[in-house]
Order: structure tokens, then sequence, then C-alpha cells
């Protein structure tokens, strides 16, 4: 049984850098930063909500691929460009766990890695135990 399970990222980053989008260690699955591709869809450069929206859908599909879902959530951590991008990051993050509700950690950062990304998201949570070819 492996105790390491790594979910592939496909970008170009990745191959550079050596990094995954999640990494599953027994029960425990962290997620690395997702952010909104905004070279690829330039209406949501300035759009902290929509951005937000598509870093959390990146970071749960690599969660589901891991083994677990949005209610095995226990942390987050946002990271934002701006002050002014906190409340409606926050308010996309009570969208997808409301009910959930896991800790969650708001960062204001100088900046993120390409220019007209404003909003990145870490998750960490739990799946239940199994076997791992």
């Amino acid at each position: 049984m492996a105790l390491v399970e790594r979910v592939p990222e496909t970008g170009p980053w990745a191959q550079l850098y050596g990094y995954s989008r999640a990494v599953a260690v027994g029960p425990l699955v962290l997620t690395s930063a997702c952010t909104a591709d905004v070279e690829a869809r330039p209406h949501l450069k300035g759009d902290a909500a929509g951005q937000a929206r598509e870093a959390f859908r990146t970071a749960l599909d690599a969660m589901v691929h891991a083994g677990a879902g949005v209610s095995d959530v226990v942390r987050s951590r946002l990271y934002v460009t701006d002050p002014v991008h906190a409340d409606p990051v926050g308010r996309v993050h009570g969208e997808f766990f409301g009910v959930v509700r896991p800790t969650a950690t708001v960062v204001i950062v100088s900046g993120l890695f390409h220019p007209g990304q404003i909003v990145a998201v870490e998750l960490e949570g739990f799946r239940a135990w199994r076997d791992i070819d």
C-alpha cells in the first residue's frame, strides 16, 4: 500500500518547479495554491469573486481526484492581493463551504505569479483510509 498519492499538475510550471496539484498522505490531502487562469479567461482580471470560484473549483477537483470532497475540507487559506478583495472572496468561500465551515485564513500578499491574478486558495482535508496502488 502506498502512503503517498500525488495528483499531477498539467501546466508547464509543475514540471519546471517539481510540484503536484495535490498530495495525499494517508488520510490527509493538501492542495497547492490554486488560481484562475487569467490568460485563458481575461474577463476574470479584476474579478475577485470570479477568480475565487475558479480557484476553488480547481482545488476541489484536485481534492476529489485524491479521494476527498467538499465535506472533507477542514482548512482553507485565501490569498488576496488587496484587502478590498477579502469580502468578495470570503463570500465565495461561503458559497462553497457554508455548511462545512472549515477553518479559514485570509492573507494579504503583494502579488501572485501572473499579472492579473488577485486570488489564490489552498485547501486541506481528510479522506477515508484506503489502499492505493
